[in-house]
């Protein structure tokens, strides 16, 4: 028996046109929950939201946002606010990764990330959560990654970015705790989603065995169910085992063992063992 009575909800999910973002949508939904779907692509969204509501009998309703734009806390606040929505739960799940060494990236590219995986969880969060700690109800979910852990050479700015994701969502569990407020980060690792294709490289996962967002979104639920949840929780077994081993390891040690695992060459070496 779920904890949250998800009827009495209104939940915003970022990248929600695809991947774990849609699954988290769907599996709300079947819990009652109203949703807010937010991404760029509309044709996605309107897709999902008449499934939803025809499978469900729930509200979804589509707002497509550019999440790189400078004052996207605002004008997603707005967009909710003109649809006489009131938000009551917030799934930051939307981001991308680039994959290379640092010199060879382009600027642009990496700035757009960093607005991405960065500013637009933070702005968000900073949007809706006053209002949520003021209720005294609510939940603030913000999707971190493996790559939060160590540092991951060939993909600096998304690891660090993902770090940023993990100690932001930790600092306000803490700041939060007392409020009746739920905030926690979740942490998947490498999952069949369209992250690699829009990377554009399957080399981002380092041949790693892939989770599926529905493995994904059950982990964070559960979590999220939990009458004391903690600030962070890791998908899958492995990748718990995985971040132990990165916290024994000395520094020096993790960087190294992260740039052979994200070698392309290593990779290519070992498919054509095989």
């Amino acid at each position: 028996m779920p904890a949250l009575d998800y009827h009495n909800h209104t939940i915003l999910i970022t990248g929600a046109s695809s991947g774990i973002g849609a699954t988290f949508a769907r599996a709300l939904a079947s819990r009652g929950a109203s949703l807010v779907l937010v991404a760029r692509r509309r044709d996605r969204l309107d897709a999902l939201a008449t499934e939803l509501t025809a499978a469900h009998g729930v509200t979804a309703t589509a707002i497509t946002q550019d999440l790189g734009s400078p004052a996207v806390g605002v004008e997603l606040a707005a967009a909710v606010a003109a649809a006489g929505l009131h938000v009551t739960g917030i799934i930051n799940n939307a981001g991308f990764g680039t994959f290379g060494d640092f010199v060879d990236e382009d600027s642009d590219r990496l700035a757009q990330e960093i607005a991405v995986d960065i500013s637009a969880p933070v702005q968000i969060s900073s949007a809706f959560l006053p209002d949520m700690v003021k209720a005294g109800t609510g939940f603030l979910i913000n999707v971190a990654s493996m790559a939060a852990y160590t540092p991951t050479p060939r993909m600096a700015v998304y690891g660090a970015a993902k770090a940023f994701v993990l100690s932001f969502t930790e600092s306000l569990w803490a700041e939060t705790r007392s409020s009746g407020v739920t905030v926690f980060a979740l942490s998947p690792g490498a999952t069949s989603t369209e992250f690699n294709a829009v990377v554009g490289t399957d080399d981002a996962t380092a041949g790693a065995r892939m989770r599926t967002p529905e493995d994904v979104v059950a982990t964070a639920l559960a979590h999220l169910d939990r009458r004391n949840p903690g600030p962070s929780v890791i998908d899958g077994s492995s990748n718990r085992i995985g971040a132990s081993i990165g916290r024994v390891m000395s520094r020096r040690g993790t960087v190294r063992m992260m740039h052979r695992l994200t070698d392309p060459a290593r990779r290519n070496h070992t498919a054509a063992a095989r």
